[in-house]
């Protein structure tokens, strides 16, 4: 499957390099802490103890349940000093994926990946989800979550233009267009309590090459 969106889609207003627009750290919550108690319940949920975890496009915090222990937590983002900063992670890479979208690993090295309010700044989300299911071990869970907030000027046109309700959608669709992804599933997990940032999240399983999703 292939998507089909309009020409420009993946355009932002700020086309200057990310390396230019992330080499100062931010070391800020982008959600609240009701949506950051949501990401971490469905980490708890989806991600298995003990796993050895690929935290895609990361920062100075994970969201990682804080009661779990993992065999390896291995982040790739834009900031160094943000990624140096991250208590969770054993391991980091300093990567621009829409630059280069191929992640500097070996074939099936990772159990299970996140990517945390981040996927709306890919402007070739396919290729790099294509690549993040070789990395890991089949049937290996990946969670991305994401809020109605963003940097608009970093954020693909695309994503602006769809309503929350879209978002959720648009990410099963690259899951989808990218193959080698089975399960794929969209989830409300707003909080209840009024006035907190909403949070929807899309889980699938990474499948074996030329396996049908």
């Amino acid at each position: 499957m292939s998507l089909d969106l309009p020409e420009g889609s993946f355009r932002r207003y700020d086309e200057s390099p990310d390396t230019w627009f992330y080499r100062q750290p931010r070391f800020v919550e982008h959600i609240d802490t009701g949506a950051i108690a949501a990401v971490i319940q469905l980490h708890r949920e989806v991600l298995p103890p003990g796993g050895r975890v690929l935290d895609l496009m990361s920062s100075w915090v994970s969201h990682l349940p804080p009661e779990v222990e993992y065999d390896r937590v291995i982040g790739l983002g834009l900031n160094e000093e943000e990624l140096a900063a991250n208590p969770r992670l054993d391991a980091y890479v300093v990567q621009d994926l829409n630059a280069e979208s191929d992640l500097p690993f070996e074939d099936g090295v990772f159990d299970a990946a996140e990517i945390c309010v981040s996927i709306q700044y890919l402007t070739h989300p396919v290729e790099v989800l294509r690549d993040l299911s070789r990395v890991l071990t089949a049937g290996a869970p990946l969670a991305v979550t994401f809020s109605n907030r963003c940097f608009p000027t970093k954020a693909v046109a695309v994503w602006q233009a769809l309503g929350e309700a879209g978002h959720a959608q648009l990410v099963a669709s690259y899951l989808e267009s990218a193959g080698n992804w089975s399960d794929i599933r969209t989830l409300d997990r707003s909080p209840v309590t009024p006035g907190t940032d909403p949070l929807w999240a899309v889980v699938a399983l990474s499948a074996p090459p030329n396996l049908p999703c």
